[in-house]
């Protein structure tokens, strides 16, 4: 096993993989910003190094800096977490060259999958359903034809993209190309590549994701799906596991084929197949080859530990596991606690003046805030994640709003009002929500 992983990552997810890595007994090494000196990640470290300024182009996302930062504390693995350089192939290339590991899927895999393109076409080969749409990239003379064989409304994506950028809904002809020249000035700037595609909109449908474990001894698990339609601006707010629209039939024909094809492709790690689900149809959208911000709502009704997995299986470790020993036990529900106005959405960096956790049993936060902690303002608003178990999804929600009224945090706002509120919601206590619905509800006020 690796002797000292090095974390090119900070916040609550560098401090995720601390604790994974103390339980297993290995060392490790905290990479930090100037701004970050006090953060929580760098004092539980075993060891710290400073790699540059505030600006993440400077310091986390700084790749001969984190490459010194190895070779001056002997760090032999670097866990990326996610964001920042997780899914960056050239990164992982560049950890290998320098016979250091990297705790993740191959710069092979990480650049296919984040093709948007490329990543569709692959995973129709897998047997993977996908949107119906154009094969590639299109061109301003072939998008006319394209959109109308789909059928409007179609959505102009960006091959590069994630985020929402770079992304446009067009309801008919005439605004095709007006749209489609918004899309690709966004994905230039966003991405610094102009190439977009065009697939079918689907109007109400839920977001679902199908989590993958695989090892390099061709085991390719699939740990059941997340639900994560609660969403803003393309962006995940909360997530549950398992989805209240799937059975346990749908959830096993699915997660076949989803690992059927992970194994075919010859994937390494975890990783997260994302569709969309309208209908009782299932559409390929895109992989995340890494750790998901959600991953811990799939520990809590699998009983794996996911970034333990991750590090056994970049050591070339077995899984030692089937199909048949992934059991789903009750139901997990996470909150993203963030640093912001819990109405306008507006960052709200600061100090931490009073910070209380909830606890009890099935109650999980996972964190790297403290009482006295200044949230700085050159990263993610992202402060902590509220997980809560149940025996069912009943049980859950109850939990969860206990612990919601317990979770106090002054000096900052957060989005904990938010899903209080929602709490309250007829369709959200039922399940019966789409990736639309949470902006709709948000636009009553």
């Amino acid at each position: 096993m690796f002797d000292k992983v090095l974390i090119a990552n900070r916040g609550e997810i560098a401090m995720r993989v601390v604790r994974a890595c103390r339980e297993m007994g290995i060392s490790t090494v905290a990479v930090h910003s100037t701004a970050d000196a006090n953060a929580m990640h760098v004092r539980m470290a075993d060891e710290s190094v400073c790699i540059g300024p505030p600006a993440a182009k400077d310091s986390y996302l700084n790749i001969p800096a984190l490459i010194a930062a190895c070779e001056i504390t002997g760090a032999n693995a670097i866990h990326p977490g996610y964001g920042f350089l997780s899914e960056n192939a050239r990164f992982a290339e560049i950890v290998t060259a320098h016979n250091l590991t990297f705790i993740g899927p191959t710069a092979e895999h990480i650049r296919i999958m984040g093709d948007k393109v490329e990543a569709k076409k692959t995973a129709k080969r897998l047997g993977i359903p996908v949107v119906p749409g154009s094969d590639g990239a299109v061109s301003d003379a072939d998008a006319p034809a394209i959109a109308e064989a789909i059928g409007y409304p179609v959505l102009i994506k960006a091959a590069s993209g994630g985020g929402g950028r770079g992304m446009k809904v067009v309801q008919g002809a005439d605004e095709l190309m007006s749209q489609l020249s918004l899309a690709r000035n966004e994905a230039k700037s966003a991405f610094g590549d102009d190439t977009v595609y065009i697939e079918k909109y689907l109007s109400t449908p839920r977001h679902i994701e199908i989590q993958v474990l695989c090892d390099m001894h061709g085991t390719a698990l699939h740990l059941g799906e997340r639900d994560c339609s609660l969403q803003r601006r393309h962006q995940k707010v909360l997530e549950e596991a398992t989805s209240p629209a799937l059975n346990a039939e749908q959830r096993e024909k699915i997660g076949a084929i989803v690992s059927d094809a992970m194994r075919k492709l010859g994937y390494i790690g975890v990783g997260t197949v994302e569709f969309l689900y309208e209908n009782g149809e299932f559409y390929f959208i895109e992989m995340n080859t890494r750790l998901q911000v959600e991953h811990p709502i799939t520990e809590m009704i699998t009983g794996l530990d996911l970034v333990r997995e991750q590090i056994r299986v970049a050591n070339g470790t077995p899984l030692g596991l089937t199909q048949a020993d992934i059991e789903f036990r009750g139901h997990a529900i996470e909150c993203r606690v963030n640093a912001e106005n819990p109405v306008t959405f507006k960052p709200s960096p600061g100090r931490i003046t009073n910070w209380h956790t909830p606890g009890g049993l099935g109650v999980r936060v996972d964190s790297a805030a403290y009482a006295g902690y200044a949230i700085p303002p050159y990263y993610d608003s992202l402060i902590g994640k509220l997980i809560v178990h149940g025996r069912n999804r009943t049980e859950a929600l109850m939990r969860l709003r206990r612990s919601l009224d317990e979770f106090i945090v002054d000096g900052v706002e957060t989005t904990i009002p938010l899903f209080q509120r929602l709490m309250n919601e007829p369709d959200f206590q039922n399940g019966d929500y789409h990736i639309h619905w949470l902006e709709e509800f948000l636009a009553r006020d």
